[in-house]
């Protein structure tokens, strides 16, 4: 990967991506600008000529997180690298963007999500502004600066978004001459296209593909909006160039993602006027499309027709886009996935209004059973907040009953997390931080007998997998998971695991979100699609064998999915 023909050693970068699948896709982008360029990626921080740390913001954790990654990224710089230039990218700076130049003076440079394309040029600028400060720094010590910096970002977020215009006045011993570079545009408005450059970071078998970027929900919890601009879509016909470059390389998995995927297509048609949130309102505007419009239905139809065997994954869908048309659709496209990726938030219809969610309780029960009804065999996954201001243990308990009653084959739980610049935050009602933790370890704690009931009745049954890896030892150790729509948070408990393993995923299983299925022996080719029986279960993970020839042609006509199982013994 050398720059040119010429002995000038190559500009050498490494990089820290933090956040969602999105974010990793944004990563992916600007590694592909840098290589295109001639720059060498790297995995070794010390010897990079720049490090970027690709940022999330999306809730305290993860802005905490984001900031431990910047100020320990620089403690390295200090100690091994003084001459290493330092770039922060994604949600933060937007979030934050006149105020972290001041608030992170070991940052060089600032650049948003607008910018990705453009990461090389910043990346030069970045290393010539280190070493025109170089002589200057002073910083103070982590933990200090980590507790100034944090409660600093707090307070700017109490207010509207336009308190961040004014500058925040560096303490006289952080200063110095020179400040960082910024390059964030307020309002993002990028979204990539088939000849954006990408560096995959993902394994060869699976990949992810953004269909949108933005959104326009409401929700009174949610920043996304304000960090990443309104919903706008790619072109059909450059998704579909994409998907079939991704599948001749090998690609097993594609996995369609965006703010709200249902939403694609939407801000394409002719004569939009504003966005469209609520149901019937959704429902009246793909109604009155023209035919030749394009809309999710649309694409997947298109995908399903590329010629190769692989799954397609439909992620972040919202509840208020869903039509008969699109269920409708899903059941018609073999390739695409029986899983469905729709978080509800809550269903008492009090907290539904309080979040803003555009959907009534009884119109998320009865979409449920048209989906279940249209779709046999599908896998249902959501998510739920829990602890949100003016949460009631009456609204909670109606919570739990929905959670035993529909039986969600996948299901994650948040606490609520105090976001400030959100409507939410100015609610009265707000909960303790004990009793936001006890709600989600309840909810939780149904949601496990669902998933032991659900692991169970598929045991001594067989399932399609797309096999992944060998097991290391840390992944027999993890094969009890706790997982979460963000990030990789998972609880390390016994598994009982011990020999040689695999590790793969059934179509009811998302990348890094989801359980696995743990197949005994390795004689599987990795990234490729097998069959496997079901011998054995932990809380949310299958354990499996091999299907032998002799097996594959007695089952062959009466196979059924992990989640066919879970419907007939419903």
């Amino acid at each position: 990967m050398s720059s040119d023909s010429s002995d000038k050693k190559a500009v050498r970068v490494g990089m820290i991506s933090l956040g969602c699948a999105k974010n990793l896709v944004d990563a992916e982008i600007m590694l592909g600008s840098l290589v295109k360029k001639g720059v060498e990626i790297t995995n070794d921080a010390a010897s990079a000529d720049v490090v970027i740390v690709n940022t999330c913001s999306f809730i305290d954790a993860a802005q905490e997180e984001s900031v431990d990654a910047i100020l320990e990224s620089a403690q390295v710089r200090e100690a091994q690298n003084r001459g290493q230039g330092l770039i922060v990218s994604g949600c933060l700076p937007q979030r934050f963007r006149e105020d972290l130049p001041n608030l992170l003076p070991e940052v060089d440079a600032f650049m948003g999500i607008d910018q990705v394309s453009q990461v090389n040029e910043i990346v030069h600028r970045a290393m010539a502004h280190r070493q025109e400060r170089i002589s200057q720094e002073v910083y103070g010590r982590k933990k200090v600066r980590k507790k100034k910096l944090m409660n600093r970002l707090e307070q700017l977020d109490k207010s509207a978004p336009e308190h961040h215009e004014a500058k925040t006045e560096l303490p006289q011993h952080l200063k110095i001459g020179t400040a960082p570079i910024l390059d964030v545009t307020k309002r993002p408005i990028y979204i990539p296209d088939y000849t954006t450059p990408r560096f995959r970071l993902t394994p060869n078998h699976f990949a992810y593909v953004k269909i949108a970027e933005g959104c326009n929900h409401p929700c009174s919890f949610c920043i996304i909006p304000r960090m990443r601009g309104s919903h706008r879509s790619r072109q059909q016909s450059d998704l579909v160039q994409e998907v079939k470059q991704l599948i001749s390389e090998g690609v097993k998995e594609i996995n369609l993602i965006s703010q709200d995927s249902t939403y694609y297509g939407l801000d394409l048609r002719p004569d939009r006027n504003g966005s469209i949130a609520a149901p019937d309102k959704f429902k009246a505007a793909t109604k009155a499309l023209p035919q030749d419009a394009t809309t999710l239905c649309t694409l997947l139809k298109e995908l399903n027709e590329i010629p190769g065997d692989f799954w397609i994954r439909l992620l972040y869908t919202h509840p208020a886009h869903w039509t008969d048309e699109l269920i409708a659709t899903i059941a018609a496209c073999k390739k695409v996935a029986r899983y469905i990726d729709m978080p509800l938030q809550h269903i008492h219809q009090t907290m539904l209004e309080r979040m803003r969610r555009e959907t009534s309780q009884q119109y998320i029960e009865e979409l449920i059973q048209r989906i279940r009804v249209g779709i046999p065999g599908i896998a249902l996954r959501t998510t739920f907040i829990v602890g949100f201001p003016g949460e009631t243990e009456e609204y909670f308990d109606a919570l739990l009953d929905f959670i035993r009653q529909t039986k969600f084959e996948r299901m994650g739980v948040f606490t609520y997390s105090h976001e400030d610049g959100t409507r939410a935050a100015g609610m009265s009602n707000q909960l303790s931080e004990k009793v936001k933790k006890q709600r989600r370890e309840r909810a939780m704690a149904e949601q496990l007998k669902v998933s032991r009931a659900i692991s169970q009745n598929f045991v001594g049954r067989e399932l399609r997998v797309l096999v992944e890896k060998k097991a290391g030892p840390d992944d027999l150790k993890q094969a009890n998971i706790s997982s979460w729509e963000h990030g990789l948070i998972r609880t390390v408990g016994e598994s009982g695991l011990s020999g040689k393993y695999l590790v793969a995923r059934g179509e009811a299983d998302a990348p890094d979100i989801d359980g696995r299925v743990y197949i005994k022996g390795t004689e599987l080719p990795t990234g490729e699609f097998a069959r496997v029986k079901i011998i054995g279960h932990t809380d949310y993970d299958l354990i499996a064998r091999p299907v032998t020839d002799s097996e594959a042609g007695k089952s062959a006509g009466r196979r059924r999915s992990l989640a066919e199982s879970h419907t007939a013994n419903r």
